[in-house]
């Protein structure tokens, strides 16, 4: 059984049409504003699309194990609906993280932070945006934060 994190944990991957462009084919592209309204509102429905489709998958999801749970007479069944439980608490448990990320990238659209990295000020490139909308960082920052932070553990 695919999991919510599974299905929707890239933003675009397996979301409806509506969910990727906005229903009218829009892509943003650097030629117009940057963070203009017509990119922030492409983001906004992007980012609260993929938080629905987590949420109704995740609805689905935990229907289907409760319903799978009371039909288990078996030990052995049991055990592995046991095994699944465990498995899709986990999941959720990112799930709940990504949705908070995603909630935090929509707060930077209203206060008109989004789409800027919090670490340099600079934008963070549309191609970025577009594969991760809830990246807060360039590509360079996020690789200096990830070197920063191994060479932290490694001491």
């Amino acid at each position: 059984m695919a999991t919510v994190f599974e299905s929707y944990g890239e933003p675009g991957k397996h979301l409806p049409p509506a969910a990727n462009d906005g229903g009218d084919g829009y892509r943003p592209h650097g030629d117009e504003p940057f963070m203009g309204p017509r990119q922030l509102d492409y983001f906004r429905e992007k980012l609260l699309a993929w938080k629905d489709a987590i949420y109704r998958e995740s609805a689905g999801t935990l229907n289907q194990l409760q319903a799978d749970s009371l039909r288990e007479a078996d030990l052995t069944d049991r055990a592995s609906s046991e095994t699944d439980w465990s498995i899709e608490l986990r999941t959720r448990d990112r799930q709940r993280k990504l949705i908070a990320k995603i909630d935090a990238a929509l707060r930077r659209i209203e206060e008109g932070e989004y789409g800027y990295c919090e670490v340099t000020g600079e934008p963070i490139s549309l191609g970025r945006l577009e594969a991760r909308p809830i990246a807060t960082m360039t590509v360079e920052a996020q690789e200096r934060h990830e070197r920063n932070e191994k060479v932290s553990r490694e001491e």
